[in-house]
């Protein structure tokens, strides 16, 4: 196979791996593509966690792939978890060549699977559309590398920047496209992160509305004095509803553990949740990718505490008003020198508005 060759059957094999992106969690995204004679022989992706991992699911059909190329957009695993592994399933089948994206972050992986082809006498190529690999399970690979998720915030504001009126009035300021969009970044995502002061005014959902099979992600609420009410709606919802805090008042923990809450208790700090505690301890619970809908009060402790990898802001044409209320809040940037400057990675239209995509780096 020529580099432009291995390139083409992997695209197909990333594509193969985004159907499994609102269903997989914890596991990462991983599409494979087999290729006997110039001809793709099977496909398959890893759908749920638990199921087939997308080696085992492209030969499932497959009558013969001896001498065959199996392109896997992650380094094919190499131990016993809750399915055998996919390594000996393709030693078995009498694949020739082993192309991967991208190495397994996983320790208990991390190059010992393509090791095990290379022993078996399978040829090993790796690194193949690694970047585009790496962006398909960008929280499981942090989660792996730094334990913590990676943390996207989302987001809506209006051409002056306010996310609201002073009232806190916000329905509706983006467009129906919008809200849509959202939705599936809410699909994508192994937990929605808000704050109490969300869950008091609003009482959310947050949950994910697609036509498409959802694994619903994790509700987390930071409460760090257990102010919510056990009448929330999200506790009686579909999927797992958090609560952290650091508060040790049993009698509140017990009466919203009944409501349907798990609660947790983490470390403080100044009398408030510490921040730097809650990432690995998300990470424990084999979280990978955190969407946070929240306020200006919890947007701004992330974003000073360099939490925030990813923001996306939906921007609308429409003027609020000095009074409104701002995207961060921020106290202590009291100089220019104080600032925090964000990289702009991404511009593109959603209906009537804007979608601005933005890293810290």
């Amino acid at each position: 196979m020529t580099a432009v060759q291995d390139a083409f059957y992997m695209a197909r094999a990333i594509q193969l791996a985004k159907r499994g992106r609102y269903t997989t969690e914890p596991n990462p995204n991983v599409g494979c593509v087999l290729v006997k004679d110039g001809q793709i022989i099977g496909e398959g992706w890893h759908k749920r966690a638990g199921q087939g991992h997308a080696e085992v699911e492209a030969l499932k059909h497959v009558a013969d792939a001896t001498g065959a190329t199996a392109y896997v957009t992650l380094e094919p695993c190499s131990h016993h978890g809750k399915t055998p592994p996919c390594c000996d399933a393709l030693i078995r089948a009498g694949v020739r060549r082993v192309v991967a994206a991208m190495t397994d972050p996983n320790p208990l992986v991390a190059g010992q699977g393509l090791a095990r082809l290379q022993a078996a006498g399978i040829e090993v190529l790796s690194g193949v559309l690694a970047d585009d690999a790496h962006a398909l399970n960008r929280g499981f690979i942090k989660r792996m590398t730094e334990n913590r998720p990676f943390v996207r915030s989302k987001l809506a504001m209006s051409l002056d920047g306010r996310t609201a009126m002073a009232s806190g009035e916000s329905q509706w300021i983006t467009c129906a496209e919008s809200r849509a969009d959202v939705q599936r970044l809410r699909a994508e995502s192994s937990a929605i992160l808000t704050g109490i002061g969300t869950v008091l005014a609003d009482n959310p959902s947050l949950t994910a509305r697609l036509d498409d099979e959802v694994l619903q992600p994790v509700r987390l609420v930071l409460d760090s004095h257990l102010q919510t009410p056990v009448t929330a709606k999200m506790a009686t919802l579909e999927g797992r509803s958090i609560i952290l805090t650091c508060s040790t008042d049993q009698g509140k923990q017990q009466r919203l553990q009944q409501a349907g809450f798990e609660v947790y208790v983490l470390p403080e700090k100044n009398a408030r949740l510490d921040l730097t505690a809650v990432m690995p301890f998300l990470a424990s619970l084999h979280i990978n990718d955190v969407l946070v809908e929240a306020g200006a009060i919890l947007n701004g402790a992330l974003l000073e505490h360099d939490l925030i990898d990813e923001t996306i802001i939906y921007m609308a044409s429409c003027v609020l008003g000095d009074q409104g209320r701002g995207l961060f809040h921020l106290p202590a940037l009291q100089n220019m020198a104080d600032k925090k400057t964000l990289k702009l990675r991404d511009v593109r239209q959603v209906g009537a508005d804007l979608k601005l995509t933005l890293t810290a780096n």
